[in-house]
């Protein structure tokens, strides 16, 4: 499913923040290569908001080969901080490469593993969370980084609305009829869990913006 048809999508691109030489690359790689990424248009989205958060430490449960992780780096302060978690230790070297060809270098850290499991070993607070792992783990991801989150601080969620195997149609059922989730996906299931999982905590406002595959923000108000 697209969610943007491709004019949209273009002008948006147009619009938003460029990429530079290496975030161009890098998206010729996924595409050559069929290589899932959130792409420049959601990619300048991420930027966006972590300048508006004034964020200066980040962490991402699912890092890639670090294509979020750059548009994240172009918005922190020089002593800036991101972690990044991924369990393809080529797609960790391939983001420490690219990072250090655009200079930020000594502002994103790579952990190897379980990204839930690393999150324990850090205190935060994190000004931005990014989610983009296993769909079916991501109510454990947030409430497992939950209380690490700045005040004022956001969590961003990715695939919130399509991508793999998740069925739109059921989850637009679901949420706009007020009826259990009628599938047995676990993407599927994973995703609806996710969003009753934020909207419910009252410490968060949510919402899910139409850009990629859909991206749900939640800020934390208290």
């Amino acid at each position: 499913m697209t969610l943007l048809s491709d004019d949209i999508a273009r002008f948006v691109r147009a619009t938003g923040p460029e990429p530079d030489d290496v975030l161009e690359e890098m998206d010729e790689y996924a595409e050559e290569h069929g290589f899932p990424h959130v792409g420049s248009a959601l990619g300048g989205w991420l930027q966006f908001l972590a300048r508006m958060v004034d964020a200066e430490h980040v962490f991402e449960f699912g890092s890639g080969y670090g294509y979020s992780a750059y548009w994240f780096a172009r918005a922190l302060p020089d002593d800036g901080r991101i972690v990044c978690t991924e369990i393809d230790e080529d797609e960790i070297e391939m983001g420490r490469e690219y990072l250090a060809r655009g200079g930020f270098g000594d502002v994103v850290s790579y952990e190897h593993g379980d990204a839930v499991e690393i999150v324990d070993r850090y205190d935060g607070p994190f000004d931005v969370v990014l989610i983009d792992h296993q769909k079916h783990r991501y109510a454990e991801a947030f409430e497992a980084v939950r209380d690490k989150v700045a005040p004022g601080g956001i969590v961003v969620a990715d695939n919130v609305m399509t991508g793999g195997t998740i069925d739109f149609d059921a989850l637009l059922e679901a949420w706009h009829g007020e009826e259990p989730l009628a599938s047995d996906d676990e993407m599927t299931r994973g995703i609806d869990e996710y969003l009753h999982t934020v909207r419910d905590d009252p410490a968060f406002e949510t919402t899910v913006l139409p850009l990629g595959e859909g991206l749900s923000v939640s800020h934390r108000e208290q």
